[in-house]
């Protein structure tokens, strides 16, 4: 009996952590998605952005400082206090929305994006570690699919920010300044009820690896490497769809700024609501009879996005478009719910903050450079089927690589409990 109630309490805490965490998470890619809606008003306040060029090359600088401090947030989550590093970059990185709000220059918003990269780097892969901490049997998938749609949810509301920037009343830094103050006051009741699982068993016990043993345990494993470029390669098409697609859409069929930014936002997330909650079920069932059951999953939302890129580079109006941007939402929900849970199949506890950690680094900062190529395109006049034809070729490749992938029996308890 008292055995069933601890199981029980187990579970309640575990869904607690992921209830807490879907409020970080959407104010997390809210911050970052509001700028793309509201470009041509930020550009049209903050003349001596001048360009496309330019407007990418701050994109790319957020992603770059991202990158290069997501290895480091997620080994300080291995070291360290996950809660601590969670609710302590949520304040700083909400501080520094508000502080965007403020900005009245170019060279300000880049600082601004630094300091942003800097702060937000801290929180996937801490959240993300700490979700799995908690989830230790076939629950994994679907509550990190939970968590990815506290962050599809932030991109849809931040595709409204162009009816707010819009607004003669509100505008562009009344958004970012009310989100900036909503993250602050947030961090503090955060702070009180996020807690560090206890370490038990032998699975999270005894002494933490150095950095240098960490990142060579990592290097040395042929399916974690194989992870990392999957993870990375289809950071094109995907920073694509939420940094340029609203601008794109816009001068693609001649609408408004508003319904261009709803548009890129809304119709690809919500079917990506349904693929994270398909992906998550049929990824905790699939994983007890096979272990490659996640990595299965995984590789059909990525042959999924194949003709979603070509039909959206070909469509002839917006309803056709919004059709092919569902079918992104839906093979990308795939996709997005089952990283975390395929890397904890490869790297131990104490290892998958840090390995996160990489992977993002490596995919955002193919990102940047993503930014900054579709920006000279831009500018250049190139054609909208040219550049997703790219992103198109590029999960080809992808739908193969994870397929390449061997996750270990030992690190899959939900096999071995089946």
């Amino acid at each position: 009996m008292h055995d069933s109630q601890t199981g029980r309490s187990a579970i309640r805490t575990a869904w607690l952590v992921v209830a807490l965490l879907v409020p970080v998470a959407l104010l997390n890619y809210l911050d970052r998605q509001m700028l793309a809606s509201m470009k041509f008003s930020v550009m049209g306040d903050i003349r001596d952005i001048a360009s496309d060029t330019n407007w990418g090359i701050m994109l790319a600088q957020f992603k770059w400082v991202y990158a290069i401090f997501s290895p480091i947030g997620g080994y300080l989550a291995d070291r360290f206090s996950r809660r601590w590093i969670v609710c302590s970059s949520l304040f700083v990185w909400s501080a520094i929305t508000w502080w965007t709000g403020h900005a009245d220059s170019y060279q300000t918003l880049l600082w601004t994006r630094t300091a942003m990269g800097i702060s937000e780097a801290l929180y996937i892969p801490a959240a993300l570690a700490l979700i799995v901490d908690y989830h230790t049997g076939a629950t994994k998938s679907r509550a990190v699919g939970i968590h990815m749609a506290a962050i599809y949810l932030g991109i849809i509301l931040g595709g409204f920010a162009g009816f707010v920037a819009d607004s003669p009343a509100l505008g562009w830094r009344f958004a970012f300044t009310v989100t900036g103050i909503l993250g602050v006051l947030y961090s503090l009741p955060l702070l009180f009820l996020l807690k560090d699982p206890p370490r038990i068993g032998g699975e999270s016990a005894g002494p933490r690896p150095s950095p240098w043993a960490t990142l060579r345990t990592l290097a040395t494993s042929p399916s974690y490497l194989v992870l990392a470029v999957y993870f990375t390669l289809v950071a094109m098409p995907g920073w694509m769809m939420k940094d340029w697609m609203p601008s794109m859409l816009k001068n693609q069929f001649n609408i408004s700024q508003g319904i261009a930014g709803v548009s890129a936002g809304l119709y690809v997330n919500l079917a990506g609501f349904g693929g994270l909650f398909l992906g998550g079920w049929m990824s905790d069932r699939w994983v007890r009879r096979n272990v490659r059951g996640r990595t299965f999953v995984s590789a059909i939302g990525m042959a999924l996005l194949i003709p979603a890129l070509y039909g959206l580079g070909h469509s002839p109006s917006l309803g056709v478009a919004i059709v092919f941007l569902s079918l992104f939402g839906l093979g990308f929900g795939l996709f997005d719910c089952n990283n975390m849970p395929i890397l904890a199949q490869l790297a131990r506890p104490e290892m998958r903050a840090t390995g996160y950690g990489i992977m993002n680094f490596l995919s955002v900062s193919i990102g940047g450079f993503a930014d900054i190529a579709v920006g000279k395109l831009n500018d250049r006049g190139a054609a909208f089927e040219t550049i997703l034809g790219v992103g198109a070729l590029l999960v080809a490749v992808n739908a193969v690589l994870i397929l390449l992938v061997r996750p270990k029996p030992e690190l899959t308890p939900e096999l071995q409990g089946a």
